[in-house]
């Protein structure tokens, strides 16, 4: 499946060692304000060779806005982006081609289709993320605009260090993407470490939306955290998801974890209220359920971790197994990052805005009236 969403959709195409990459987006809205410089900032952040804990593969992604758009403003016909890709070294994976790769979607693949393209993963490589980015900086774009909605991403975890300070700040003013500037010289060293030996380090992500609309989502198979949860899991190296206090509700008692309403007046007109009575403003007290109760969106902020796995492709020597059933050693050759989560920053933060705006305009579809 190449196509995510319900209204407000995209369809991905391309490989990591095609001639190019790119998305097809339908249903935006029209009259929006759009260029190629709206989606740059995202996919900056998302490029490889951005730093010295990336991979040194030089690609500048310089995004080429083909159709839907006329006059500086989509048109509401579908938007159609493309990224050529320029810097491939396809001759680093001719000693795998044969060889399914740990952890690797190799098997996968060659299991499924009989056929795949082993250079650099093919369309199974992160590259392919990069439509997703497109399509996440447009509905950023618009829920920023339209809404006041914000999306954004940082680092809390990398290996067994967890970071709980939270400096929005100092999030794109480092490498690693973190939010807790104190602890960033002593990770750094640590990633740089594990670079330096050959090997990967994983870590998770942190997602915040900022001004939630309330009532976003529906009971049972359309629950907005599942929507999300699907969303996010679709990201290569994604493990796990948890919303707000996660995993730790569950060695709660009932009464440890209920989170209290409370009811305050608030200033007329607000965006972000939908309640029955216009001055009144609802939330809980500490937003354990990550922002989202019964499936729906509750107004507070939504708020949830994805724990990213290593990088798997090490440089390190591994054993495995090829086609012919043998079982071989091999040193994987190429360009690869030893840690994910900066990158994956701004590719979550995409899935996660594009889900949000897609249950915006499903919600205005079926309770607008």
């Amino acid at each position: 499946m190449n196509t995510f969403g319900n209204l407000f959709r995209i369809t991905s195409f391309g490989e990591s060692h095609g001639k190019a990459v790119g998305v097809i987006i339908d249903n935006c809205p029209p009259l929006i304000e759009l260029c190629e410089a709206d989606i740059q900032a995202d996919l900056d952040r998302r490029r490889p060779g951005q730093s010295h804990i990336t991979t040194p593969r030089d690609e500048a992604d310089q995004c080429e806005i083909l159709s839907g758009v006329f006059e500086g403003k989509t048109t509401g016909t579908s938007i159609a982006v493309v990224v050529w890709n320029k810097n491939q070294e396809s001759k680093d994976y001719g000693n795998i081609k044969d060889v399914f790769r740990p952890s690797h979607a190799d098997f996968g693949y060659d299991q499924k289709y009989g056929i795949r393209d082993y250079r650099g993963g093919g369309r199974s490589s992160a590259r392919e993320t990069i439509a997703r980015v497109i399509g996440g900086a447009v509905a950023k774009k618009i829920l920023k605009e339209k809404l006041n909605v914000e999306v954004w991403g940082f680092v809390d975890q990398v290996g067994e260090d967890k970071f709980k300070t939270i400096d929005k700040s100092f999030i794109e003013k480092n490498p690693l993407r973190m939010a807790d500037e104190k602890s960033f010289p002593e990770t750094l060293k640590k990633v740089e470490a594990v670079k330096q030996s050959g090997d990967s380090i994983g870590g998770s992500v942190q997602i915040r939306v900022e001004n939630a609309p309330v009532g976003l989502g529906s009971p049972v198979f359309g629950k907005l955290e599942a929507e999300l949860a699907r969303a996010i899991m679709s990201v290569p190296a994604t493990k796990g998801i948890e919303f707000g206090e996660g995993f730790d509700l569950s060695a709660m008692k009932g009464s440890e974890a209920n989170d209290p309403f409370v009811a305050t007046t608030q200033i007329l007109g607000s965006k972000n209220s939908e309640s029955a009575d216009p001055g009144i403003k609802y939330r809980t007290q500490r937003n354990a359920n990550g922002g989202i109760i019964g499936g729906i969106s509750t107004g507070d902020d939504i708020w949830f971790r994805v724990g990213i796995k290593p990088t798997s492709s090490i440089i390190q020597k591994q054993t495995t197994a090829n086609k012919a059933g043998e079982n071989v050693e091999i040193e994987i050759k190429g360009r690869h990052d030893p840690i994910l989560v900066p990158r994956a920053v701004p590719i979550l933060e995409a899935m996660t805005a594009m889900v949000i705006l897609d249950h915006v305009m499903l919600h205005k579809a079926q309770c607008g009236l």
